[in-house]
C-alpha cells in the first residue's frame, strides 16, 4: 500500500525564538539549521528577514540544506500594492525558494486589529500570494487565528483560505494561534476545510500548547487529512510553546496507525539522533533538559518500582511502549527504597558490576539505600553516588585519596570603587599515598564576580590531585540543585550536582547535611571519585 507524504515544517528559528528568554545568535541558528537538516525536516523557517538584524544575518549565512529554507513575513499592507510593499520585499530579498506569509482569517481581527473591511483583507491575501508565486517562489499561508475565526464566522474564514489557494498558494496552514482549541474541534474543523474544496495534500496545521494539547491537536488534524505539520524542537514558542516536533516525530514514525500510512521522510537512522539533537538545543540555550520529556527525557525510560524492574528484566515491552534505542535514549533502573534485588542487580549490571543472586552484599546495599534515603539522600536521580555506594559495599571502590580537612571563608568588603562585594575562598587538604597536598582557590570569575563557596570548593578540590589530575581536568559542573528535606531550625539540605566531561558524558551525585556547603562538598567528592573509577585510575 502506498503511503501519503506528510511534510514536517520546523519553526524553531522563528516562532521558537519568541520564547521568553530565548535569543539565538546567527551562529547558533546556523548550528540548529544543520541539525534539523540532518534529521530530515522538510522545511526550516529561518526567521523574518528585515524584522531584526539577527534574522537578516541568518539568511545571509544560512547553510546549504536539503530542507527547503523558508523566509517568514506578513501579507501586504493596505494602501499599497504587493510590488511596492517594502516589508514584503524584504522577505523576498532573503532569496529563499519558499516564503511563508501570515495573514488574518478571523473577521474580528480584520476589523479591529487591521481596521479594514473584510473584502479588503481578501484582496490583500490574493494579491500577496499572487505576487509571491509570480516570483517563482513556493507560497505558504499561515492563516492566523483560523480556528477561532471559523467558530465565529465559518464562511468568512473559509473565504480567506480559498483566496490564498486560488492565488496559487501551495500550503494552507490552519493556525490555532491562541492555543485554546481542543483536539476534537481541530479534527472536526480540519475535515470541514477539506470538504470545502481544499485537499489535505495542500493543508497544514500549526498549534500552540496553551491547553497542553498542541501535539494532540496536530495529530487530530493529521487524522482528519492534513499533510503538513508545523512545530518546534522541544516545544519552544511564545507563551506555552508550539507543538513539540520531538514528540510528534517519533509518534508518527513508531505508532502503526501513522507509520503504516504516512511517510515523513525521516529515516530510522536519523530518528536515533533525536535525543542528541533535543539535548543539543538545550545546551545551546544553557538549559537543563526536561527529564520527563516524552521519548528523549532522562526519565522517559526510567523504571523505579521493584515490580516494574523485575518485569523489565524479563521483557522490556512490559513497561515500555517503544525501545529507547530507536530514539537514541537509554533505559535507566534508578535506585530508591522501593527497589528490589532484581532492580538492584540490573542497575549494577549497567555499571559493569555483575553480582550473583543471593550475594549477601545485595541485601547490605539495599539496607544502606533505605537508611540513607530516610536521612534525606535520593538515589533515583544520583546514579553515580549509588554506584559508589554499591562499590564500597562490594569492596570494589579504591581509596584514591583522603580528604584531611577543608575550609571555606566568605568575606564581604568594599572594592576599589567603594562597592560592597563578596569573595569566597576555599582550602582543601588531601592525602594521596603518603603525601599531603594543600590547594587554595577563590571563586572570582574573569569579570570580578564572586561565584560562591561551592564554586571555590570545586576549584580547590580539582586544583591539584597529583597523579589523578589528568583524569579530572575536563570535569565541568552543569547543574546544582538544592532542596531542604526537613524544615525548621534542624533543616537538612540535599544537594544534587550534575557533572559533565569533554566526551559529553554526564553524571549526578548527591550530598546531604544540615550545612549546605558540607552537602555540596560531599556531592563534589562523589563526582570526582566516580570520574576516576570510570577512567580506570589506580589507587596509590
Amino acid at each position: 500500500m502506498s503511503k501519503d507524504r506528510l511534510y514536517l515544517f520546523d519553526t524553531t528559528l522563528r516562532d521558537g525564538q519568541q520564547t521568553q528568554g530565548v535569543q539565538f545568535s546567527t551562529a547558533e541558528k546556523v548550528q540548529i539549521a544543520r541539525a534539523l537538516d540532518a534529521l530530515g525536516i522538510d522545511y526550516i523557517e529561518g526567521g523574518w528577514p528585515g524584522a531584526n538584524p539577527t534574522d537578516s544575518a541568518f539568511f545571509d549565512a544560512a547553510p546549504k540544506t536539503n530542507a527547503r529554507m523558508t523566509a517568514f513575513g506578513m501579507t501586504k499592507r493596505s494602501g499599497r500594492s504587493a510590488e511596492n510593499d517594502d516589508v514584503l520585499a524584504a522577505v523576498l530579498n532573503a532569496g529563499t525558494g519558499t516564503v511563508c506569509l501570515v495573514g488574518k482569517s478571523h473577521d474580528y481581527h480584520v476589523t479591529k486589529a487591521l481596521g479594514i473591511s473584510l473584502d479588503e483583507n481578501l484582496d490583500n491575501l490574493a494579491a500577496s500570494f499572487a505576487h509571491i508565486v509570480a516570483q517563482g517562489r513556493e507560497a505558504i499561508f499561515d492563516a492566523e487565528h483560523f480556528f477561532d475565526g471559523y467558530k465565529a464566522n465559518p464562511d468568512y474564514a473559509l473565504q480567506c483560505l480559498h483566496a490564498a489557494r486560488d492565488a496559487g498558494c501551495r500550503w494552507i496552514v490552519l493556525c490555532d494561534t491562541n492555543g485554546g482549541t481542543l483536539p476534537d474541534e481541530i479534527g472536526r474543523i480540519t475535515r470541514a476545510v477539506i470538504d470545502s474544496g481544499i485537499p489535505g495534500s495542500h493543508l497544514g496545521i500549526h498549534t500552540h500548547n496553551d491547553t497542553g494539547n498542541a501535539v494532540a491537536g496536530s495529530l487530530a488534524a493529521v487524522d482528519a487529512g492534513a499533510r503538513h505539520v508545523q512545530g518546534t524542537l522541544n516545544g519552544l514558542g511564545e507563551r506555552c510553546g508550539n507543538a513539540n516536533l520531538v514528540s510528534l516525530i517519533p509518534t508518527l514514525l513508531l505508532k502503526p496507525q501513522y507509520a503504516d500510512t504516512l511517510d515523513t521522510g525521516i529515516s530510522p537512522e536519523s530518528l536515533r539522533d533525536l535525543t542528541r539533537i533535543s539535548r543539543q538545543l538545550d545546551d545551546i540555550l544553557n538549559r537543563v533538559p526536561v527529564k520527563t520529556a516524552p521519548y528523549v527525557g532522562a526519565s522517559a525510560f526510567a523504571h523505579k518500582a521493584g515490580l516494574h524492574a523485575s518485569a523489565i528484566l524479563k521483557d522490556p515491552a512490559t513497561y515500555e511502549h517503544v525501545d529507547p534505542s530507536v530514539v537514541g535514549n537509554e533505559r535507566i533502573i534508578p535506585m530508591s527504597n522501593q527497589a528490589g534485588q532484581s532492580n538492584l542487580r540490573k542497575r549494577l549490571g549497567e555499571a559493569g558490576l555483575e553480582v550473583e543472586p543471593g550475594t549477601p552484599a545485595l541485601g547490605a546495599i539495599l539496607n544502606q539505600i533505605k537508611e540513607r534515603e530516610a536521612q534525606g539522600y535520593s538515589y533515583d536521580t544520583a546514579q553515580a553516588s549509588f554506584e559508589l555506594l554499591a562499590r564500597r559495599e562490594l569492596g570494589l571502590l579504591p581509596e584514591f585519596f583522603e580528604v584531611k580537612r577543608y575550609r571555606v571563608t566568605i568575606e564581604r568588603r568594599k572594592n576599589k570603587r567603594n562597592q560592597m562585594v563578596t569573595l569566597s575562598e576555599a582550602v582543601v587538604v588531601v592525602k594521596i599515598g603518603g603525601e599531603k597536598k594543600l590547594s587554595v582557590s577563590e571563586s572570582m570569575d574573569a569579570s570580578g564576580q564572586d561565584r560562591g563557596p561551592v564554586n571555590a570548593l570545586a576549584n580547590a578540590l580539582a586544583k591539584d590531585l597529583g597523579p589523578y589530575q589528568k583524569f579530572i581536568d575536563d570535569i565541568k559542573l552543569v547543574d546544582f540543585k538544592v532542596r531542604i528535606t526537613q524544615g525548621g531550625t534542624e533543616a537538612v539540605t540535599r544537594v544534587i550536582i550534575d557533572s559533565e566531561d569533554s566526551s559529553g558524558r554526564r553524571w549526578s551525585t548527591v550530598g546531604v547535611s544540615p550545612n549546605i556547603v558540607d552537602a555540596s562538598f560531599e556531592a563534589l567528592l562523589d563526582a570526582v571519585t566516580w570520574k576516576l573509577v570510570r577512567e580506570g585510575a589506580k589507587a596509590p
